[in-house]
């Protein structure tokens, strides 16, 4: 146990170290982005999906249908049990997908899975199809921890799953996300997901960066995250949420994005200020009929989740317009 007590210090000390190092360049980020219109890094807008999980009640050809009228560029497809294309049949199902969301003119920009091993019963098949169809980004499942050990002990097992991914990820051509997500999960903290990720190659494994899940754990402290994580993000998703106190507890809940408790005119002078240049997928959190939980079927009209859907798309592009070129 004092072996692990000193084995995660010294790699904290490490972790202190880099942000040291970078502390030049963290600050720059927060004191050039003062005045968004002034900054001399605007960039082209970029390209934003839709999570397929918000749209399980409609098939691949009358989603494809609705994602190009809400006026999103492209969607990040369930590929996992459950989702629009089931892992037992992704070679078969997923070009048919792809080929119906192509026919809209749209992309498909990213995947997500349940992978969480190279040695997944599906973790081939779904990558080696889904890097011959051109799709260059996928989503992990997440990480649990081994409560038995120490969060110390714990991060070279995780070290060596990453690893093992990044290879397969390099074999067939695509490259792995795993996202922060709140709670006890593994990077849920960001630190942990950073020590695990350091020394890996970058362009093969890295972080889908959630603002939402960031600001939860760090209200005020995220920046830090994620100037720690920068290298490695490739993807980011957005979502929106407040503390609300119920039965005498204060629990998240999720609200239309621009509304609530994260800080995007902060979050997006920093991410103009980063080497980010990936998609971007909105998630849909908040009660909508079902549309939130990944439902087959809906509790409210369709029309009333598409239009909240294409609020937020609206929303996001008002909040973010001030940092791109167009």
């Amino acid at each position: 146990m004092q072996k692990s007590r000193r084995t995660f210090l010294k790699q904290s000390t490490l972790a202190a170290s880099a942000l040291s190092i970078s502390s030049s360049s963290f600050g720059k980020a927060f004191s050039r982005s003062a005045n968004p219109q002034a900054s001399p890094l605007k960039k082209e807008a970029f390209k934003v999906s839709i999570f397929s999980k918000n749209l399980h009640w409609l098939n691949w050809n009358d989603m494809a249908v609705a994602v190009k009228e809400m006026g999103f560029d492209g969607m990040d497809l369930t590929v996992r049990p459950e989702g629009h294309v089931l892992p037992e049949r992704v070679e078969e199902d997923l070009p048919k997908a792809v080929a119906a969301i192509r026919k809209q003119g749209l992309e498909v920009y990213m995947i997500t899975t349940a992978i969480t091993k190279a040695s997944d019963q599906y973790s081939i098949p779904i990558l080696k199809t889904a890097g011959a169809l051109g799709i260059k980004n996928y989503r992990l499942g997440w990480f649990s921890y081994d409560k038995k050990a120490s969060v110390a002990d714990n991060i070279p097992n995780f070290k060596k799953q990453l690893q093992e991914l990044a290879e397969l990820n390099k074999k067939y051509k695509i490259h792995g996300d795993y996202q922060n997500h709140a709670g006890e999960y593994f990077g849920a903290a960001v630190v942990d997901l950073w020590m695990a990720l350091k020394d890996l190659d970058a362009e093969w494994i890295g972080n889908q960066y959630d603002i939402r899940h960031a600001t939860v754990e760090g209200s005020h402290s995220w920046g830090v995250g994620f100037n720690l994580l920068q290298k490695y993000i490739k993807t980011i998703n957005l979502k929106d949420f407040q503390w609300a106190k119920k039965d005498g507890k204060w629990v998240e809940e999720n609200v239309p994005l621009g509304t609530g408790m994260v800080d995007f005119s902060k979050y997006f002078k920093i991410l103009n200020e980063s080497q980010f240049s990936g998609p971007v997928c909105l998630h849909y959190e908040y009660k909508l009929g079902g549309a939130e939980n990944g439902a087959k079927t809906l509790t409210i009209p369709k029309d009333e989740v598409l239009q909240a859907m294409k609020r937020d798309l609206t929303t996001f592009k008002n909040l973010y317009k001030p940092y791109t070129n167009i």
